[in-house]
């Protein structure tokens, strides 16, 4: 009888013996897994590559293929991703119906930057068939669930639902599914988004929403922190150890630490710059932490200097970041990120920081019990809705923070935008996912009732822009009054604000930077105020700006003022004024006034904290 390699009790021992009997042809297949196994377990992934590629150049069996996978699978946890790739060639031309290599082959190829090619390996499985509803069913909803999210990662949006729907059909119990399926009907305008599957109610679909996709769907406060609540509860471990000392530190400075993917070029970015570059270094000292992309902006670069510490968490796993955040003695963490996508709510779950803060980011309650404050000013968060939020609302004068050196390009004309010359222009700016049938109707009587006027709206993806004009055309109003704007660099984009005439907001969830934006160019903003912190950000600017009659609180209103301010010239001329005095007296505008407010409150929150 062969050797059993496994007999001796010293891993090293056993590899060796294993390795020797490769050579000689003599290892079973089974005893190949059986060391290669122990081998795994022990985190040896280099070594069990070595041994497989040992038994494959000595040995053969039936049983080839799944050397090969196992093989694939070692390399891809060493990050060798050509080699990976190769071995699952190699068991598939073993076995050509091997459906798992066929999966994992598309992933790696993910993984090395080629997502078409990937998408192709997975629809041939789909086509031949490998996967079906009742042939290998979990592992065909694994395929359309990979499809569905490479797909909305590189855009292609309507296939992305096509999927995602498909695998619903087959299983409609997968809360995260639903989540990303009603988000991606958003993005695209697909109204009502929520319409029943097999299997699968509205009220089904509600309760999966994410917290991100709800700020759009909803005005109902409750409903988005039990959102929040519920996220929390099924994403966020909160039996981790806490890091930072209830008692705090005794710094000469307090340690301000801002926590975000966003530090690069994003609206998030484009809003706080300027405060971190003001706060007063006499007693502050200003870090960052980020997991940002690198994508070598000028902003990202102004951001990065604003900091006196900027150190990329990247690469570390939540308690490592968390354990790195705690080395600093940071004395306040402030998360910029929220339950926005790309969040890492992980990290404030250890409480690296004795207090810890959610700012911008995310407009509405996080339900995250690490985090001690939300930053909000008095419109924003009234008392009446205070119930409603998980953690302390910090009111300062005005919640959001503005850059006064934006750069803005040279001011097209309205031909250079496509625009006619002697219309009315209405814009809004705002992502389509913000958009609902409600608002976009309201939009719609707006123009009807204003002939002689155009929509200026973001080109944002195909499939909202064919929405869209087809819910003009069941409303008579003509495709070519909308008019659609490409993507282009912010400097840009904010010169094209000063050629439209009035920028309708969103709602439920206002504009948020870019009504921010629409005001500093000089653009009245016209809103509509609910309950939500979502629904009630371009109030909250509007309000600092002492312009209550541009905020309204319920859809007649609101359709019935944009008709007013379209045809009476001397009120908007009078409320474009008062918005230039503004950009230079407001509250809204003033950001040494706004960073000293930011360092008072959180400083007195921080006392508070140690009592």
């Amino acid at each position: 009888m062969p050797v059993n390699p496994l007999e001796s009790p010293d891993l090293d021992a056993a590899l060796l013996t294993a390795l020797q009997l490769c050579e000689q042809a003599a290892l079973e297949p089974m005893q190949l897994i059986a060391v290669a196994d122990q081998l795994g377990q022990a985190r040896r992934q280099a070594d069990v590559a070595k041994l497989y590629q040992t038994w494959l150049a000595h040995c053969s069996s039936s049983a080839d293929y799944i050397v090969h996978f196992n093989l694939g699978v070692t390399l891809s946890q060493l990050e060798q991703l050509p080699a990976a790739d190769q071995a699952y060639r190699m068991a598939i031309q073993r076995k050509p119906d091997f459906s798992q290599a066929w999966f994992n082959l598309g992933a790696v190829i993910e993984r090395q930057g080629r997502p078409e090619n990937a998408l192709t390996i997975w629809q041939s499985m789909l086509d031949h068939p490998l996967v079906g509803p009742e042939l290998n069913r979990d592992l065909y909803i694994m395929v359309l669930n990979s499809m569905g999210r490479l797909m909305e990662e590189i855009r292609q949006l309507h296939s992305a639902e096509l999927k995602l729907q498909a695998s619903l059909e087959t299983d409609p119990e997968q809360p995260k599914v639903i989540q990303h399926w009603v988000h991606l009907r958003q993005k695209q305008c697909e109204w009502p988004v929520l319409t029943p599957l097999k299997g699968l109610s509205c009220g089904e679909m509600l309760k999966a929403t994410s917290p991100l996709a709800m700020l759009s769907a909803s005005d109902d406060p409750g409903l988005q922190l039990a959102t929040a609540a519920r996220f929390v509860s099924d994403r966020v471990d909160q039996r981790v150890p806490l890091l930072a000392p209830e008692q705090g530190y005794e710094h000469p400075r307090l340690r301000i630490a801002f926590l975000s993917s966003d530090f690069c070029l994003h609206a998030v970015s484009l809003l706080t710059v300027e405060l971190f570059e003001l706060l007063d270094r006499e007693r502050f000292e200003v870090y960052g932490f980020c997991w940002s992309r690198e994508d070598g902006s000028a902003l990202r670069a102004r951001v990065k200097a604003g900091m006196d510490y900027f150190v990329s968490i990247a690469g570390m796993d939540d308690a490592g970041a968390a354990q790195l955040i705690r080395q600093h003695e940071i004395d306040i963490l402030v998360d910029l990120q929220g339950l926005t996508s790309g969040a890492r709510p992980n990290i404030l779950a250890f409480r690296p920081a004795p207090l810890q803060i959610t700012y911008l980011g995310f407009p509405g309650p996080t339900g995250l019990p690490c985090v001690d404050y939300v930053i909000a000013d008095r419109y924003l968060i009234p008392d009446a809705e205070k119930p409603f939020y998980s953690e302390k609302p910090l009111y300062l004068p005005v919640f959001q923070c503005s850059d006064r050196q934006r750069p803005v390009a040279p001011l097209p004309s309205r031909a250079e935008c496509g625009l006619p010359d002697d219309r009315f222009v209405f814009c809004c700016f705002n992502n389509n996912y913000k958009f609902n049938e409600e608002t976009f109707s309201c939009w719609m009587r707006i123009l009807a009732a204003v002939p002689d006027s155009v929509f200026w709206l973001l080109a944002d993806n195909q499939w909202s822009q064919a929405n869209l004009l087809a819910c003009a055309e069941r409303h008579g109003v003509a495709a070519e009054r909308l008019i659609f704007a490409p993507r282009v660099a912010p400097d840009l984009y904010l010169a094209r604000y000063t050629v439209a005439d009035l920028f309708l907001d969103a709602y439920p969830f206002n504009g948020g930077t870019t009504a921010n934006d629409a005001l500093w160019m000089g653009l009245p903003v016209l809103t509509r105020s609910g309950r939500t912190f979502a629904s009630r950000m371009a109030g909250s600017l509007l309000t600092a700006l002492e312009l209550p009659e541009l905020i309204t609180d319920n859809l007649a209103d609101y359709e019935r003022r944009a008709v007013e301010l379209a045809n009476d010239a001397v009120q908007l001329r009078g409320l474009r004024q008062r918005l230039e005095l503004g950009r230079e007296t407001s509250l809204l505008f003033d950001m040494p006034r706004f960073v000293r407010s930011f360092e008072n409150g959180v400083s007195a929150a921080y006392q508070q904290a140690r009592k």
